[in-house]
């Protein structure tokens, strides 16, 4: 093996300790220890914390905070602690675990090699923003950092910097040299993890390969040939340090661990006991009929309101899909640059693009859009061209100032002015088909449209999965999408499911694949009878002011009446439910629709609306099973039946497909929790917007990898987001959850590693609740209550 190879390979390990960062404009929330999941999670903190300075757990005051809101249960508690072995009170033991650690002074050195670097970063990988490109991008960031090092002033002329090899990893080389090859990973861990956004953006951006990679390529190798150039001239020694060694510290991280661990067994135990309550009940349950409509939204946690509202505004039932609507797409809306628009997890495998069919509309947007292009190309060069910037400001200063005040004192107004301008530009939806027909033609690698056999499969999987027993006359595939202003963070709103766009796309795919006569015909022979009276449509959820769009030009006069009651109600259901929101924001005097609306059109707004914060639970089951449980927004739901799936396919796809994705979305939600510094973004006040690719805090340095405080803070040392571990809750059988387990390695990896937890509700066991250990291993819930008929249960929030 020669060194290149060597040091390559090092590389790569050194690399998984630092996790993968999207663009921002594509947001994907991810764990930001997903390197570390092959551990325990309370070694993962340890060794993360000395690796990349972030704390593991939630600070002392939160815990204090949730025993005084009763969210720990203090049996539960006193219980996990005895276990550990701790003795005393929990304000005594909380007091124990009130010392903040010790920081290093940062070294002055290392920060100017950061501040050097990052520099040039920023230069090389904008996507379009800058006015000004760095020079030799195309030869890649290497080439082109040694280009500009020469001719940087700010870097002192000692070092390899001033005579850099033509090869990134014979820099490398040289430099590692000196040091025992047991040591290069260490060293090279250290040197990534210290700009950790910007080496998970380099991580994602080689492992994805899109265009701007392809234009303007950059690599690992590239990136830390280019430090450690910089290291050298700034003379900073990259001896790779030793983490701290403490009994204190291993005391204190086992107090939070078991505070942890009570706080999601005391939120864990509600829900599962609610759950193997309603287990009993459904069963016994006979159908109410056929419903007015039945409704299919995305598991995100926020749909669980708008369902809730929906379903106590007229006979509808509602169900809960990963909001891909399991379609692995790459999609171009028209005029529109192409996304992916599938989980992370799984690799686009069709293309699918919307294509004009009306030429006077197209026309129509075309003049339009042009207009608003050429207007605002020439408002750009006239601000950005030196030669016309002073006196451009001068003579639309006014103008300008009159326009900020207006944005800032009425937003609600301003956007009424503009959707009325948009609304004379008609969107792509209403006069373009999408190419879900397969074309015989590619895209790239990826095939145009989809073939018979392909929408049958997608068709009857998503029926599958959600166990689907009976059709209603309307069908309506909801996907979601947010709505906020002067937001860098707008994609972490949309749907995770999507990777941070809007699922209002696959909706429509989804809905033109069960209106297809053919794909009906095969699915009654697969057993999945679908009426000939049922009409399938998207829609989409907007999750800042609650309003649901319905796509529904296609819906024929038959069924008029139902499509005029279904958008009244969902008017009804998206008042109470903004209401229910607006609530949960402190909005004051302002409540309702109006106040999500002017969150949603106020530029100086830092939360439009609070995402899937506060979410900790999952719930695979009927939607009977949850229905009278009012969850607060805090449970992804994903509808499934047990007695449907007697194979288990659908709950392998299941627990391999969304149950992975929401672990993800609540980690990332779980660590810019409990340290917004390292694995957050900070505030959205002091936030700098780079190269449309990220965030910096303040005026340079790393790219923030995680969500904003305003995201998920009340206030300064008052989360709104409670940082609790995944609680997954199945309704099926043990063992048919235990033989999927054991085909997926990667799962018992994340339940035996204590990344999150897995309770089973079995129908077939009396009901009983079982919660898994390790090593597919189960334990019973013990002491669970005996189920009471149905007037006899103390009445819930939902029954209020």
């Amino acid at each position: 093996m020669t060194t290149e190879t060597t040091i390559h390979d090092s590389i790569d390990k050194a690399a998984t300790t630092v996790g993968s960062v999207w663009p921002i404009h594509s947001f994907v929330t991810a764990n930001p220890l997903a390197g570390f999941e092959d551990l325990p999670f309370d070694r993962a903190v340890i060794q993360a914390a000395d690796l990349l300075g972030g704390r593991g757990y939630p600070r002392p005051e939160t815990y204090r905070a949730a025993l005084e809101d009763g969210q720990i249960d203090p049996e539960i508690l006193e219980a996990e602690l005895a276990e550990r072995g701790f003795e005393g009170d929990p304000e005594s033991l909380l007091d124990r675990m009130d010392t903040d650690a010790e920081h290093d002074a940062p070294d002055t050195a290392t920060e100017r090699v950061d501040h050097v670097l990052t520099k040039w970063l920023a230069d090389f990988i904008d996507e379009g923003r800058a006015e000004w490109a760095m020079p030799d991008r195309e030869a890649g960031f290497y080439a082109a950092f040694r280009t500009v090092a020469e001719h940087d002033g700010d870097i002192p002329e000692e070092g390899i910097v001033r005579d850099l090899p033509e090869t990134p990893l014979t820099a490398i080389e040289r430099l590692l040299d000196p040091y025992p090859e047991s040591q290069w990973v260490p060293i090279l861990e250290e040197q990534l993890a210290a700009l950790p956004g910007w080496t998970g953006f380099v991580k994602q951006r080689v492992e994805d390969g899109g265009d701007w990679q392809s234009a303007h390529p950059i690599t690992l190798e590239g990136y830390l040939a280019a430090r450690f150039a910089l290291l050298d001239a700034f003379d900073v020694d990259i001896e790779p340090s030793t983490g701290p060694d403490s009994a204190d510290a291993d005391t204190v991280d086992e107090l939070a661990d078991a505070f942890l661990t009570a706080w999601e067994a005391s939120y864990r135990s509600d829900v599962v006991e609610h759950v193997a309550d309603e287990s009993k009940l459904f069963t016994e349950r006979e159908s109410s009929g056929r419903p007015d409509a039945q409704l299919v939204f995305c598991i995100d946690t926020r749909s669980e309101v708008i369902r809730r509202h929906v379903e106590a505004a007229g006979d509808y039932e509602t169900h809960g899909y990963a909001g891909f609507f399991g379609i692995p797409m790459e999609y171009q809306g028209y005029d529109d640059v192409a996304v992916d628009a599938c989980p992370p997890i799984l690799d686009p495998q069709h293309r699918i693009s919307e294509v004009p069919t009306d030429d006077d509309t197209r026309a129509s947007h075309a003049t339009w859009t042009d207009l608003r292009e050429t207007a605002g190309s020439a408002v750009k060069t006239l601000k950005t061209n030196p030669a016309t910037a002073f006196g451009f400001v001068e003579q639309a200063g006014s103008g300008y100032g009159l326009a900020l005040a207006a944005r800032t004192l009425v937003p609600g107004r301003v956007a009424d002015l503009f959707d009325t301008a948009e609304d004379a530009v008609p969107d792509g939806h209403e006069f373009c088909d999408q190419t879900v027909h397969h074309q015989h033609t590619y895209a790239g690698d990826l095939p145009v449209g989809l073939t018979h056999e392909e929408k049958v499969e997608y068709a009857a999987t998503a029926f599958d999965l959600m166990g689907w027993a009976e059709f209603g006359r309307l069908v309506v595939f909801t996907g979601h999408a947010s709505e906020t202003t002067n937001n860098p963070y707008d994609a972490s709103l949309d749907c995770g499911a999507c990777a941070g766009n809007p699922g209002g796309p696959n909706a429509r795919v989804l809905a033109s694949i069960c209106n297809d006569p053919d794909v009906q015909a095969a699915l009654r022979e697969r057993g999945v009878d679908v009426p000939e009276d049922t009409v399938f449509l998207a829609g989409e959820h907007n999750t800042t002011t609650d309003e649901v769009e319905l796509f529904d030009g296609h819906v024929p006069e038959s069924h008029a009446d139902e499509l005029e009651q279904l958008r009244e109600d969902l008017a009804t259901a998206r008042e109470s439910a903004a209401a229910e929101r607006a609530g949960s924001m402190d909005a004051g005097a302002s409540t309702g629709v109006g106040e999500t609306e002017r969150r949603a059109a106020d530029w100086a707004e830092t939360r439009p609306e609070w995402g899937l914060a506060g979410n900790a639970g999952f719930v695979v089951g009927p939607r009977a099973l949850t229905q009278d449980l009012v969850l607060d927004g805090r449970s992804f739901l994903h509808s499934y039946d047990w007695s449907t799936d007697p194979e288990g396919d659908a709950l392998e796809a299941i627990l391999t497909g969304p149950m992975v994705v929401t672990q993800w979305i609540n980690a990332q939600y779980y660590f810019s929790t409990v340290d917004n510094a390292v694995y957050g973004s900070g505030s959205k006040v002091t936030h700098n917007p780079v190269g449309n690719v990220g965030v910096y805090q303040g005026n340079g340095g790393d790219l923030m990898t995680g969500l904003p405080f305003e995201s998920l803070m009340a206030a300064d040392g008052d989360p709104y987001h409670q940082p609790l571990r995944l609680s997954t809750v199945v309704h099926a059988p043990v063992d048919r959850t235990t033989e999927v387990l054991a085909g997926h390695d990667h799962l018992t990896e994340l339940l035996d590693n204590d990344w999150l937890s897995l309770t089973v509700v079995d129908p077939t066991q009396g009901h009983r609740a079982f919660h898994y250990e390790a090593d597919l291993e189960w334990t019973p819930v013990a002491d669970q209550p005996e189920v009471r008929p149905a007037e006899a249960r103390a009445p819930t929030v939902a029954d209020d």
